[in-house]
């Protein structure tokens, strides 16, 4: 048996024995990922912990209502999309009102609003306007939304106002400014209901008295055209002299009699008779006055009776026309709405906009959702490209 050999045949060759160069860890990490994740995490740090400045925000808490609506519940708010409730749609009308250009012209009136957007010492990414953006009317608008919110409670009815800006007083004279807004369309939606109410009730009231004063003039210029008070007052009073011209006939045809059985050739008995014929003719003339020809009382009576009936209803109508002014006037008030301040602004004295920290993380969590979602994307792609 021989024993092995071992022959040296020189060193190895570097090209057999090299290993691979291990890439440094930043080297490893997908340029997408460093786009797409990284640097906007990066960006947006050195901005909210460097460059973002420190906003104040003013709460202010209001509700709107009448004198006699309560609270309105969970379930009447559900309804309220159904016409059922009205109490949350009028404070959604203030709501509306202070996220419109109607509220911020108003609050314009009585503060400087673009003087507190556009303060010096904002950063150039929150103050107005921006870089990108033109100093426009539009643009203030813009902005005036982002350092504006408006929320509704409805659970309590309670709306919250909360206004940044950046300096403290600031947002405590915005927010006033607007709750002094929102109380000046809550006047002017009272001012136009009472009036929507009023007008028809007010138009009845005004042809009702038109209709008396025009039954009224008819009247008198009958009583002045015939010249009698009350025709019927002069045909009770005919009818008076009637009553008694009779009774005087029938005592002297009586009287007649007596003498003409006692005395009958007596000197008094042509005498009795010609006051009897006398009294008869006025009589008759009594009765032609009352009733026969067209320049008696009876068609004065029916023309005089129309005329007060028809003044009669023209009285009862302006009446109802009073009532239903009165009604609605206190339908009106009863409906007449209110705008409540429950927590007046408040001046803040530390600064919580904005939030810093959350922003970061929610860049971070963003970019990294949508980065997975591209990746997913990719090899889906990559994989379907191979088979």
């Amino acid at each position: 048996m021989s024993d092995a050999e071992l022959k040296y045949l020189g060193p190895v060759p570097k090209a057999l024995t090299a290993t691979a160069s291990v890439k440094p860890w930043w080297r490893r990490i997908p340029l997408a990922f460093l786009i797409v994740v990284v640097a906007p995490t990066v960006l947006a740090t050195v901005y909210y912990t460097v460059l973002a400045s420190p906003r104040y925000v003013s709460e202010a808490r209001f509700i709107v209502r009448a004198p006699s609506q309560g609270q309105p519940s969970s379930l009447g708010v559900a309804l309220q999309g159904v016409g059922l409730s009205s109490g949350p749609v009028d404070s959604f009308a203030v709501h509306e009102f202070i996220n419109s250009r109607d509220g911020l012209r108003q609050a314009m009136k009585l503060v400087d609003v673009k003087g507190i957007f556009a303060e010096r010492g904002a950063d150039v990414f929150s103050r107005f306007p921006r870089p990108f953006e033109k100093p426009s009317e539009e643009t203030l608008f813009k902005t005036y939304q982002r350092f504006i919110e408006v929320g509704y409670d409805s659970t309590t009815g309670i709306s919250t106002l909360r206004v940044e800006a950046f300096r403290p007083g600031d947002a405590q004279r915005l927010s006033s400014a607007l709750l002094t807004g929102g109380e000046g369309i809550v006047n002017a939606l009272n001012e136009r209901a009472q009036a929507d109410a009023v007008a028809e009730a007010a138009k009845a009231q005004v042809l009702a008295r038109d209709r008396l004063a025009a039954a009224q003039a008819k009247l008198v210029s009958f009583r002045n055209t015939e010249g009698l008070i009350d025709p019927r007052l002069a045909v009770e009073e005919s009818g008076a002299i009637i009553s008694s011209l009779q009774t005087t006939v029938a005592n002297l045809k009586a009287e007649r009699e007596r003498l003409a059985s006692e005395a009958p050739s007596s000197p008094q008995l042509p005498s009795l008779s010609g006051q009897i014929s006398a009294y008869e003719s006025q009589i008759q003339a009594e009765r032609a006055k009352m009733t026969g020809n067209s320049q008696s009382l009876a068609p004065r009576i029916s023309e005089y009776e129309d005329l007060t009936l028809e003044r009669e209803f023209a009285g009862k109508e302006l009446t109802q026309a009073n009532a239903a002014m009165l009604s609605a006037e206190q339908d009106a008030r009863r409906q007449r709405l209110y705008l409540e301040r429950i927590v007046n602004p408040n001046l803040p004295d530390t600064s919580t906009e904005p939030r810093r920290l959350r922003a970061i993380i929610t860049i971070l969590f963003s970019t990294l959702l949508a980065y997975g979602v591209g990746w997913l994307m990719w090899a889906g792609v990559r994989e379907h490209k191979q088979h």
